[in-house]
């Protein structure tokens, strides 16, 4: 045990394991952030609130039981260098470390009925063999292993590639994903209680076409929740 111990702290010292956010040491028991950096990043607590800010971004355009994200999510902030770091340099472990956080909090929401599956927003085909994985997905397997819901990658499908939404207007953003989404084996989906998850809430115009394609299955309702919402 002593020994195994002193590999461990060996290792620290010559690959030490940073927190993502603040780039201090992390402590052994810490993975990914530091229990500084949990306690400090800015929480919308948006679970707990029947009329939060990101529910009232989908009203009088689409059905959604409730809508969450985990954290504020402001330029040049510590969220989004999370994100960033996440998104285009591959590290996997910020998405499922705060899925699992999120997970633990959802599964006691009185807001959030417990979904029959959990499903990413997908990326298309091309741009998932050039980034290597999906970062909706990563967060999601996060949220799966704190919620034990099963992820399905398979059901809903982007139907064409569309342009990144970066700098797009709102109206913008709508046209570009507008009937771009669609699903398979629509029987399989029936009835089902189906948590959606996406990186980042903007303006909601990904969502929405997701949620259209997903409630043409006769039945389904929809939850929807995010690493980060963008004020």
């Amino acid at each position: 045990m002593k020994v195994n111990f002193f590999i461990t702290d060996l290792l620290g010292l010559l690959f030490p394991r940073l927190c993502h956010s603040c780039g201090q040491a992390l402590f052994m028991h810490e993975q990914a952030l530091c229990t500084a950096c949990l306690y400090q990043l800015p929480e919308t607590k948006f679970h707990l609130d029947p009329e939060s800010l990101a529910d009232q971004v989908f009203w009088g355009r689409v059905r959604i039981e409730k809508t969450s994200a985990y954290y504020f999510y402001v330029k040049n902030g510590k969220v989004q260098k999370l994100v960033h770091q996440l998104k285009y340099r591959g590290k996997k472990e910020i998405g499922i470390r705060i899925g699992e956080i999120y997970g633990r909090d959802l599964s006691k929401a009185p807001l959030y009925q417990m979904p029959d599956l959990i499903i990413p927003v997908p990326l298309h085909p091309k741009k998932m063999r050039l980034r290597g994985f999906n970062q909706s997905e990563i967060f999601a397997r996060g949220l799966a292993k704190s919620m034990n819901i099963p992820v399905n990658t398979k059901i809903l499908y982007r139907t064409k590639a569309s342009q990144t939404q970066t700098r797009k207007s709102r109206f913008g953003r709508w046209k570009n994903v507008e009937n771009i989404f669609a699903t398979r084996n629509n029987k399989s989906l029936k009835n089902k209680n189906i948590l959606l998850v996406d990186d980042v809430i903007t303006t909601g115009s990904t969502i929405e076409a997701c949620v259209h394609a997903l409630q043409k299955a006769e039945g389904v309702k929809v939850w929807v929740v995010a690493m980060a919402f963008a004020s």
